[in-house]
């Protein structure tokens, strides 16, 4: 399962079955878990943990050094779940601080030319498309599509079930279940096929639309005003919309409108 030509550190650690094909290379500290597969020419290097039945395609570079210059040269980490996609050429960078390793969940698609930066958390069965970008300390939320050729600052939130449409400058948080699109990014409208694809009840939606009307339509009223008269409104008892307030009230960034 491993090709003579993969080049393997005695100091890695290597589970069931997994595969690793021509000219890849594994550094030292890491761990890659059973049922994995490394096409070809794939780098994993730095403390980098891998979970099981993973799948890097040709030229993903998957746990290098931190761009940061604040780093300081301490042993750094990143730590991947299970059952995610790194295609061609996508890179994953391990933190800059011992202490805030960065963090991909399971059953995430990373598609070419893709880039999570240091100190960043992604949750569960996210999408980013080709070129997609997410600068440090970045946080994504579960289902979370990022498209192609967009960029997100340092230190932004991406919210659950929102999505990112194509070559968009994301600078504040982009609130859970809401699409997002532009230069630089405006909220647009509830992310309602997303939503229907997922299970959401008519219901839970009509709820979602409800609020967001009220917090993003009425632009005579900042967001503080817009908030406290979501609360008194009939939609506020649905526990999505309880969700919504609360990932805005919470918002340490600024919000996306």
């Amino acid at each position: 399962m491993i090709h003579p030509t993969a080049i393997i550190s005695d100091s890695a650690t290597i589970g069931k079955d997994v595969s690793i094909g021509p000219y890849c290379v594994i550094g030292d500290n890491v761990t890659i878990g059973d049922h994995s597969i490394l096409k070809s020419h794939v780098v994993i290097d730095g403390h980098t943990t891998i979970g099981k039945h993973n799948l890097f395609y040709p030229f993903a570079a998957i746990g290098q050094l931190t761009q940061d210059l604040k780093y300081k040269e301490e042993p750094t980490h990143l730590i991947i779940g299970d059952r995610n996609t790194f295609r061609e050429n996508c890179t994953i960078h391990r933190s800059t601080s011992p202490d805030t390793p960065t963090t991909i969940g399971h059953d995430n698609l990373f598609l070419c030319y893709s880039h999570v930066a240091h100190d960043c958390v992604i949750a569960n069965h996210c999408i980013f498309s080709n070129n997609a970008s997410i600068a440090g300390h970045v946080i994504v939320e579960d289902y979370v599509i990022i498209s192609g050729l967009s960029g997100v600052h340092q230190f932004c939130r991406l919210g659950a079930h929102s999505i990112v449409g194509g070559f968009t400058k994301v600078v504040q948080d982009i609130p859970p279940f809401t699409i997002a699109d532009g230069n630089p990014a405006s909220i647009r409208a509830v992310n309602q096929i997303g939503l229907q694809r997922r299970g959401f009840s008519a219901d839970d939606i009509t709820a979602l639309r409800r609020a967001y009307k009220r917090l993003f339509f009425k632009k005579e009223k900042n967001l503080k005003e817009s908030l406290e008269e979501t609360k008194q409104a009939d939609c506020a008892q649905n526990k999505f919309v309880q969700e919504l307030i609360t990932f805005l009230e919470n918002s340490e960034r600024g919000v996306t409108r």
